[in-house]
């Protein structure tokens, strides 16, 4: 048995339930069952790192870290206004000054474990000759999806101090603004997923052009995503040199392969970026994340990154059992519950930190924010967290 203890505002781990009486001037005192060794008192590791970094080495610590992914984004009412003034979204991901007021906006109100760049994984397609735009209530357009060969040989190594120097510039101001108190996190696409959208001209609910270009044209696919993933080597190690204290590799698209493709197209290009990562950057976090993900979880910790993000479809006890406790995870409460009461927010809260465990755990959802989650619910939610004691 281990001792949670709760702010008054949180309801209690207990399983089965049972009525508490508490001062409202202390937090509650009550025991949940984790796996574990048993403990009625634990040393809290004393470190000036952020608790995000701490929970991913294992340390002790007397709470889970919480961030939550979009969690700048249009459900805030500030974001509302700046994109009054601002409606494009790549003018307001493409100047640093707006990227810093943005990724902060979540920051002041909420104060989350993690502060992520707000940008897009498609951003450093220009650089790379790729031209495309974010287009509202259409999203991403690939104006030439390359085809052929040819077209790929058109496309250029990326050079972020060249293409994107207002990432560099906007991660160095968030890491001043923020200092320990919280992670900056920075984020990439992962190379199978940048060429879903390249080579499908956008999203795309079938994937029928990328899954013919790779099982017709498989060198050309390769070629491609081999050309990603030099670049996308470069942009995690520039974001890491310019201040992100943890990347997240998004891989959305890779669970429309099957098993067999995801080890031929997704999973040698991870290693690789993992691998020349930590060459040079060892003590950097890597994240990943795929949605959809339960069919891969096995293959996904075999990349050799440091946390894996659960999406909502995986229970979280059965994904750390078949991920191993040697491994971090992020995640997995469903999105949608957001827009619940919050009783049931709070509860959902506690059955994943509960199944979780006390050791490697980041909580977060299992996908990014919806558009029109109530603003108030966000708030319950960190709440909730961050009155969690182990």
């Amino acid at each position: 048995m281990s001792i949670l203890q709760l702010s008054s505002s949180s309801l209690s781990f207990l399983s089965p339930r049972k009525s508490l009486s508490s001062s409202p001037k202390s937090p509650r005192t009550i025991r949940c069952s984790l796996e574990g060794t048993t403990v009625t008192e634990r040393k809290v590791s004393a470190t000036t790192e952020p608790l995000l970094l701490r929970a991913v080495k294992g340390e002790v610590i007397d709470r889970p870290p919480v961030w939550l992914m979009r969690q700048a984004g249009r459900y805030m009412k500030s974001y509302q206004t700046l994109c009054e003034k601002y409606p494009s979204f790549r003018d307001r991901s493409e100047n640093a000054d707006l990227v810093v007021e943005i990724s902060l906006q979540p920051w002041k109100v909420f104060k989350p474990d993690g502060v992520i760049l707000f940008s897009d994984i498609l951003t450093p397609l220009s650089g790379m000759n790729i031209p495309f735009d974010i287009v509202k209530g259409k999203g991403p357009i690939i104006f030439n999806p390359p085809q052929s060969a040819a077209n790929v040989s058109q496309v250029r190594e990326f050079v972020p101090e060249e293409s994107v120097p207002y990432v560099g510039e906007a991660l160095k101001r968030l890491r001043n603004e923020v200092g320990n108190e919280a992670a900056v996190l920075g984020f990439v696409g992962a190379p199978f997923t940048l060429s879903s959208y390249v080579i499908e001209g956008g999203s795309s609910k079938n994937f029928t052009q990328i899954k013919r270009l790779a099982f017709s044209q498989p060198k050309v696919l390769h070629a491609l995503l081999q050309k990603f993933t030099t670049s996308m080597i470069t942009y995690i190690r520039y974001q890491a040199d310019s201040g992100a204290q943890a990347v997240q590799i998004f891989d959305s698209w890779a669970t429309e392969l099957s098993p067999v493709d995801f080890e031929e197209f997704s999973l040698p290009y991870l290693k690789q970026i993992v691998e020349a990562v930590k060459q040079t950057h060892p003590n950097l976090p890597l994240i990943l994340y795929a949605s959809g993900s339960g069919g891969l979880l096995e293959r996904l910790a075999r990349t050799g990154v440091d946390v894996v993000s659960l999406d909502w479809t995986v229970d979280m006890a059965e994904g750390r059992d078949r991920l191993g406790r040697d491994i971090a995870v992020q995640g997995n409460v469903d999105p949608g519950v957001l827009f619940g009461s919050k009783e049931f927010i709070t509860s959902r809260i506690e059955d994943t930190v509960k199944k979780a465990g006390r050791d490697k755990h980041i909580l977060n959802l299992g996908h990014g924010i919806k558009v029109g989650t109530p603003e108030e619910n966000v708030a319950h939610f960190f709440e909730v967290a961050q009155g969690i004691r182990y």
